[in-house]
């Protein structure tokens, strides 16, 4: 008897659930098996990453990474970041204006008086051209138009997820344009490494590392000052493992300004562009580890300070701070900050970059 997906996958989620069809593209749900038989599964909408089943520290696999089980709820869902692709310009720009090639550009301002990960309608809410390239590896493209978005330029993007036998998910993104514009993709994956559950755990006693001296203070409208500023004696410093929720309540401005960590950390880095270690988390009943690595110059650390206990897949509940993202990007309004890596890509350039998420578990 031929066994149907839902059986042969640890996940539970159902391929017909995710099949639709919008604005005469179909979308599906991919999974990418491992030899270890560990999943990572996938939509073609927005990217979005809706399970990643990995074993805790007894082999008892979960799912870390919090999504939706049918497309419906993917399109509708509270959270419209919820694990995706975000594009063409991922976090804030501010007031949605910035000035290239002489000429001033408007996008959308959809997060109080600004602009955030790429409109209103962003990468994470396009139908992607899917390409199961392997067991372990699926390939999306997708053509941004001129204009679209308000941005300059054709973009053509190409985004390859490949889950090795090592737990690692590798995350490439490639892009090309026709005009001169701004590109900042990234993942926002919100991981959730005791498993996600109803309610699933708070993510207050991961114990976190980040790889960065510096970060980039905000305004209360959440746009960096413009000043980089060194990490010690702040709730900001991670250089050396610590609980997430030890300070994510610090009377301290900057964490008051993003209601806990929803800031930018400036990677410590040998050379540009190297691909390096950027963060740790450890879960410590689970025993499950994931740690980052990018050729990114930054991250967004985001303890998901604003869901509210919506519901997620199989019958999982999102409370507040249940998930931790690690966005890995170029720096937030960066059009507007000539000082900051650039952002710019220019025609007959190949923009390129890569993060890398490994699950594993902390060795007694």
């Amino acid at each position: 008897m031929m066994q149907t997906a839902e059986t042969e996958n640890s996940c539970g989620l159902k391929r017909e659930d995710f099949q639709t069809t919008v604005n005469g593209k179909k979308t599906d749900l991919f999974i990418l098996k491992n030899s270890e038989g560990n999943e990572v599964a996938i939509t073609n909408y927005g990217g979005a990453l809706v399970a990643i089943m990995v074993p805790d520290k007894n082999g008892k696999r979960a799912n870390v990474i919090q999504g939706h089980d049918n497309i419906q709820d993917v399109i509708n869902s509270p959270e419209p970041y919820l694990s995706t692709l975000i594009g063409r310009y991922g976090n804030r720009i501010a007031k949605g204006k910035f000035t290239l090639h002489g000429k001033e550009y408007s996008v959308p301002v959809n997060n109080g008086p600004n602009a955030l990960h790429g409109g209103l309608k962003g990468f994470n809410a396009r139908v992607w051209d899917p390409e199961m390239m392997n067991d372990q590896t699926l390939v999306l493209h997708y053509v941004s138009a001129y204009g679209e978005e308000g941005y300059s330029g054709e973009l053509k993007t190409t985004v390859v997820y490949t889950w090795t036998d090592n737990n690692e998910l590798h995350i490439d993104y490639l892009a090309c344009t026709n005009k001169k514009t701004v590109i900042n993709l990234t993942s926002h994956g919100f991981f959730s490494l005791a498993g996600i559950g109803n309610p699933t755990p708070t993510i207050e006693n991961l114990i976190c590392e980040i790889n960065a001296d510096f970060y980039l203070p905000i305004d209360d409208t959440s746009i960096p000052t413009g000043e980089i500023r060194f990490v010690e004696g702040t709730p900001f410093d991670f250089r050396t493992p610590k609980e997430v929720g030890r300070d994510i309540d610090a009377d301290d401005t900057q964490i008051k300004n993003g209601a806990g960590y929803d800031h930018c950390f400036v990677l410590n880095k040998k050379e540009e562009g190297e691909l390096s270690f950027a963060a740790r988390i450890t879960e410590p009943k689970s025993g499950r580890v994931m740690e980052v690595y990018t050729t990114e110059p930054g991250v967004q650390l985001y303890t998901d300070n604003w869901a509210d206990g919506y519901k997620g897949q199989n019958g999982a509940t999102f409370p507040r701070r249940s998930a931790i993202c690690f966005e890995c990007q170029h720096f937030p309004d960066s059009p507007n900050r000539p000082y900051f890596p650039s952002v710019v890509l220019k025609q007959g350039e190949q923009y390129k970059q890569k993060t890398i998420y490994r699950f594993g578990v902390k060795q007694a």
